[in-house]
Parts: C-alpha cells; structure tokens; sequence
C-alpha cells in the first residue's frame, strides 16, 4: 500500500510507490565493483624491474582506480533512486528471448582463446577469437573474420609484442619474427 505524502499545509498531496532497488542494476553495480577490485589485487602481482621509474602497473593501477570509481559512482545512484529507462529510439526488443547457443559460442571462443595463446601463439589465438565471435553473430563470410582477426591480431602483436617488449607470446608458426623486433 501507498502511504501519501503530506505537504506543508498537513494534507495528502500525492501518492508515489516505494523506491525499489533494482536487482538487476545492483548486481551490474557490485560486478563492476569486484573487477576493480581484481584488477587492483592483479596489480601486485606484477613484476616491476629494479630501477624502473614508470612501470608496468602504472596503466593497471590507473584502470582499477578509474573501475572502483565508476562502481562506486554506480552503486551511490542505484541507492539514491536513480533508475535506468529504456530510451524511446533504442532499437530494441525487451521481449526478446537470450541466444543461449551464441552466448555459448562467444563464450567457447573467449575460453579456447585463453588455452589457445600460449599453444599457437598471440595473433593466431586473437584470429581464432575474432572469427568464431564473428561468425556466432552473423558473419556471412566467417573466412573474412578469420582474415580480418588475424590482420588485427598481427598489429597488434607487432607493436605491444615486438615494438613495446610486452610479453605476447608468438607461437610456433610466427616465432621467426619475435627476433626481428
């Protein structure tokens, strides 16, 4: 039931329902905020050469500090009321049933990824990955993917890999190029 609101003047002015949390806000809410917290744990554990002024926890560091904010900014606006509304223009169907085949595609693809990186190698994996995400959602031409995956994957792993010195494995296939950069 409704209790009404009294104004000033001590009569009932309106009536509104209780505020509801959200729990599907609130989870999103509490999620972000145990990345940022696994973000900033992951930190220490990263090995910083003797010497180094800027290192390599600087990015992760700011990144966590940049996650627990947002939690935190999240989490205070759910609580005060705050609710998301469905924007009129979304093109979307809120009666829509989940793909529970391509979630477990893209899944599939992100868990043979992690396996996959230290087997074939960084860019390979990368290709892999692009490709079957690629193709669970639609692509037409999945070789494109594949292509295009790997294309994306070998910038990648020429320039964090080879140019930065960051630790992306190259594989059997591409190793020969791990000593030009």
């Amino acid at each position: 039931m409704e209790a009404p609101i009294l104004g000033a003047s001590g009569r009932a002015e309106a009536t509104r329902p209780a505020p509801r949390v959200p729990l599907g806000e609130l989870v999103f809410a509490l999620l972000l905020l145990a990345l940022g917290v696994f973000a900033l744990a992951g930190v220490f554990a990263i090995h910083v050469p003797v010497g180094v002024t800027v290192g390599p926890t600087v990015f992760p560091i700011f990144v966590s500090i940049i996650l627990l904010g947002s939690a935190a900014a999240v989490l205070v606006s759910i609580l005060r009321g705050n609710r998301a509304e469905v924007e009129e223009a979304e093109d979307i169907d809120p009666d829509a049933k989940t793909d529970w085949l391509t979630l477990a595609k893209i899944v599939g693809a992100v868990v043979a990824h992690l396996l996959l990186i230290d087997v074939i190698g960084w860019a390979p994996a990368a290709a892999v990955l692009f490709g079957v995400v690629a193709w669970s959602l639609g692509a037409k031409r999945w070789w494109l993917a594949f292509t295009i995956g790997l294309a994306v994957g070998l910038v990648v792993q020429i320039v964090f890999g080879g140019l930065m010195g960051l630790s992306l494995p190259w594989g059997p296939a591409l190793g020969w190029l791990g000593g030009m950069f």
